[in-house]
């Protein structure tokens, strides 16, 4: 049930869905005054939906700040690193499809290669006749030469909740890991850190795979729509949303 409702909460959250439902409204309404709050509403919403430099500050502010390898313990135990950067669905099922989260990938490959982690934690199940999330990840850190002893698979889970359940139990059977770095993308990381401390984990954060970017004093930046904001508007407001559900029940 839980699933199910997550997946409705996402479908409300679309600005686009908003964006429908109000020119639905012009479109029934009958007087001609209600038409017009209508159309100004959705008005509004285009002009703020689509500006970058709203969408872009406010996903600047919610995502977690990029850290330096410095500030990372000389050598941790394991990155922890979680999956739903793959498209399972995806035909011919030979290989792995990454998306705009393959961030999360590359930076625990390079913590790896940097020798600031031992080895590495892929967590996450949810994958499709090719096997689990997490299964497809290692396959590729295979490919880049990381020792299969090296890659610890958690492959029941299916959202943040259980990646940080579920990858307890794991390190539980390792007695003596004391150090781990969580990767994650930056605007997931709150939701992410707040599970695994609530599981009695504390990682060192690692953020990845920015969604915000630099400012910019130019006018395209403040003033001319920009489509691709409201897909930044939809990603803040479903992660949003998904923290206060977590914070809600009480898993961050």
């Amino acid at each position: 049930m839980f699933f199910l409702l997550s997946k409705i909460l996402d479908a409300v959250l679309l600005p686009t869905v908003w964006l429908a439902t109000l020119l639905l409204g012009a479109l029934v309404a009958r007087q001609p005054r209600r038409q017009r709050q209508w159309l100004r509403a959705a008005a509004g919403l285009v002009l703020v939906g689509t500006n970058p430099a709203l969408s872009n500050e406010a996903l600047r502010a919610w995502e977690r700040p990029a850290v330096p390898l410095a500030a990372l313990p000389a050598r941790a135990d394991a990155a922890v690193l979680l999956t739903g950067i793959t498209d399972v669905g995806r035909w011919p099922n030979d290989r792995v499809y990454l998306h705009a989260g393959a961030d999360r990938l590359t930076n625990a490959l390079w913590l790896y290669r940097a020798g600031r982690v031992r080895r590495i934690v892929v967590s996450g199940g949810g994958g499709g006749a090719a096997g689990s999330e997490a299964r497809a990840l290692a396959t590729l850190l295979g490919l880049a030469a990381v020792p299969p002893a090296d890659i610890w698979l958690e492959e029941r889970s299916r959202n943040t909740h259980e990646n940080a359940q579920f990858t307890r139990q794991l390190l539980a059977r390792h007695p003596g890991l004391d150090t781990l770095v969580l990767v994650t993308s930056a605007f997931h990381m709150r939701r992410a850190q707040g599970c695994f401390e609530r599981a009695g984990l504390h990682p060192r954060l690692f953020p990845a795979d920015f969604r915000s970017v630099g400012r910019s004093l130019t006018p395209e930046y403040w003033l001319l729509p920009d489509p691709s904001a409201l897909e930044q508007w939809s990603l803040l407001l479903h992660e949003v949303a998904g923290w206060a559900v977590y914070k809600a029940r009480g898993w961050c």
